[in-house]
């Protein structure tokens, strides 16, 4: 059974117990349960639940008892991936078992790949030799430094019941308010994606934008987070714990950034953890400190062949964003002003794959208004929801459903002759040194290099290309490795995100010629037979090179066989690349012109006209003969009358 609600919320924490055999594993399991001592305990009890109200968080906690025998290995490997927290147990009058979760269970954990955070667990407190008392902390402390997924340890007796609840209290605390996320233990500070999210909530709250939270804001903050009001005192409290303990934590506005971030970090570091998770849930984290989807209306795509764009609202927004952080006004961003764009979402989105290096910078690079838009656009084409995520993280206050907009379905853009997208998907194809990577980089203003460095993953790049008239569209080109091109066919809905598609080869070499017009004859052959076909272009690169013997010959017997246009010839250096990226964006204006077909989907077209001439004769011959049949009977109705 899951153990979240839609909303991303716990709806149960599964405590999976394992440890060495005779540490007490199930008497301790057995005596949580039971708030008493079992006189009979079996060897592996099975799965205990303590119902929603045993502890205050109420969620459901199920206990998994385990096994350490070598049969029963594989069911303990299966439980411990499924746990959400792992209880390590060891024997307090057997040492060895102790020193067993630092030499096998705990390296056997991270072996596995355990992700969940562990509570090691002292059982039988009651048989310790009085004589050989023992530093819990001092004996630990080593071993949590050494392996940092330990949450808490705990010494308990399930004879005399000592903390024995206390135990899947913090397993179960630990699942609900897990540490790991907010704070470095090692580093005694709250990591970056935790003051990133507070940053954000701080300045949501700072309604006047003073840079400090007034007694007012603060009192508001405190209702909107746990439903009851700070008194006077309290507020007065809280300051004078911030000013004793951090310069400018408080000024003469209120409590600043500071003693916000501060207040916070001394939460955590007193176990306080709850406080600081209830204010993220508050304002719609998980536990990955990022938005919920629960929090973000994406609009629904309806059909495999709808993208979804940004709206004017948000554009409009972004534009303004835009503005606002350049601080210079030299109509583009230095990474410094870009980096404070995104000071309250989890991490710079444009910082890795396929993000980075996708769109026009300077010469100095930095990020044009093209290039910022261009790269919004991107987002939202391949991650709708991450777009809006980020959207909403730096700011954007209109409706998040007036943010996104799905458009039109391909297949009825191709019936209307006509598109109303923004933004067009242009997926390029080409053999191996055809000049994909060199038409990608032209789009976004890189140099010419003529170091050929191969492209093994898929690659995409956005720019906005002017059109005849002043109207603006976004293009988006993915490049498609040789390689891949197999893997991607492979997917009958592969081509119903595209737009667009252009086929690169070199015009001086006859086997990159022979090849491009394969993966042609490969793409529109998916398209016919998926129902997504897209207009294709054929693009000579290197025409200024000399020609392979028959080439003007053989590509335009093959554009005419499939009633595509005539190759688009392109330089060695791309220096006249505007007019390709314009001839693209215009054929992915036309939806319904430039589709190859192949000979199997002529006769596929010339066999369904047929039985729908065939259908049309026979409905209008049943149709005359109805009409002949009533006016028989109405003849005849009347000579006998």
């Amino acid at each position: 059974m899951p153990s979240r609600s839609a909303a991303g919320v716990r709806t149960g924490v599964r405590v999976v117990v394992s440890g060495d055999r005779g540490t007490g594993k199930s008497s301790l399991i057995s005596a949580a349960a039971s708030d008493a001592f079992p006189e009979y305990v079996p060897a592996v009890l099975p799965p205990t639940r303590l119902p929603s109200d045993f502890y205050p968080d109420g969620v459901p906690v199920t206990i998994v008892d385990t096994s350490s025998s070598m049969e029963s290995r594989v069911k303990l490997i299966d439980e411990l991936k499924r746990a959400d927290a792992v209880v390590l147990t060891y024997a307090c009058d057997q040492p060895m078992t102790l020193s067993r979760l630092s030499s096998f269970w705990l390296p056997e954990l991270r072996k596995l790949e355990i992700k969940a955070p562990v509570i090691v667990v002292g059982c039988k407190l009651d048989l310790r030799d009085e004589r050989q008392p023992m530093n819990l902390e001092q004996v630990m402390a080593p071993i949590m430094q050494q392996f940092r997924e330990i949450e808490t340890c705990i010494e308990c007796s399930s004879a005399t019941l000592i903390q024995v609840p206390d135990v899947f209290y913090y397993a179960q605390k630990a699942v609900l308010h897990p540490t790991a996320p907010l704070f470095d233990q090692e580093k005694q500070t709250l990591k970056p994606r935790c003051i990133r999210a507070l940053k954000r909530i701080f300045m949501l709250c700072d309604h006047d934008m003073d840079g400090a939270l007034s007694d007012a804001e603060l009192n508001e903050f405190q209702v909107k987070c746990f439903n009851a009001p700070l008194q006077p005192a309290e507020i007065v409290g809280v300051k004078r714990v911030v000013q004793e303990r951090i310069r400018g934590g408080v000024s003469d506005l209120g409590l600043t950034l500071e003693g916000f971030l501060f207040l916070h970090a001394l939460f955590i570091e007193k176990g306080r953890l709850e406080t600081t998770w209830a204010v993220l849930r508050k304002f719609g984290y998980n536990d990955e400190l990022k938005l919920r989807d629960d929090i973000l209306p994406v609009p629904t795509k309806h059909a495999p062949d709808q993208t979804v764009e940004l709206t004017n609202e948000a554009i409009d927004f972004l534009r303004g964003i835009f503005r606002l952080y350049d601080s210079d006004n030299d109509g583009s961003l230095q990474p410094s002003e870009f980096d404070d764009i995104f000071v309250t979402a989890p991490e710079s989105p444009w910082t890795v794959d396929p993000y980075v290096d996708a769109a026009e910078r300077t010469p100095q690079g930095n990020l044009t208004i093209n290039g910022f838009l261009s790269e919004w656009a991107l987002m939202t084409t391949l991650d709708p929801s991450y777009c809006l995520a980020n959207l909403i993280c730096i700011g954007y206050g209109g409706d998040p459903t007036s943010a996104l907009r799905v458009t039109r379905r391909r297949s009825v853009d191709r019936k209307k002759k006509q598109t109303e997208k923004n933004v067009f998907h242009c997926f390029v194809f080409g053999p191996k040194k055809s000049g994909k990577s060199a038409l990608l980089n032209s789009f976004i203003g890189r140099p010419f290099s003529s170091n050929y460095t191969p492209t093994n993953d898929v690659r995409h790049v956005a720019n906005a290309v002017e059109q005849i008239g002043g109207s603006q569209k976004t293009l988006i080109l993915q490049e498609i490795p040789e390689d891949g091109v197999k893997k991607l066919l492979s997917n009958r809905e592969c081509l119903a995100a595209c737009d667009v598609a252009v086929f690169l080869y070199d015009s001086s070499d006859e086997y990159s010629w022979k090849r491009s017009r394969e993966l042609l004859l490969d793409v529109a052959r998916r398209g016919e037979e998926s129902g997504y076909g897209v207009p294709c272009l054929l693009i000579a690169a290197k025409d200024d090179l000399d020609p392979f013997p028959m080439s003007l010959q053989n590509s335009a017997r093959v554009t005419q066989q499939l009633g595509m246009e005539a190759p688009i010839p392109v330089g060695v250096k791309l220096r006249d690349s505007k007019s390709v990226f314009s001839r693209i964006v215009c054929a992915a204006e036309h939806p319904h012109l430039s589709i190859p077909e192949t000979e199997k989907g002529k006769k596929r077209k010339r066999y369904r006209r047929l039985v729908n001439s065939s259908l049309m004769f026979v409905s209008v011959g049943a149709a005359v003969a109805v009409v002949g049949l009533a006016a028989y009977r109405a003849y005849a109705a009347r000579k006998n009358t």
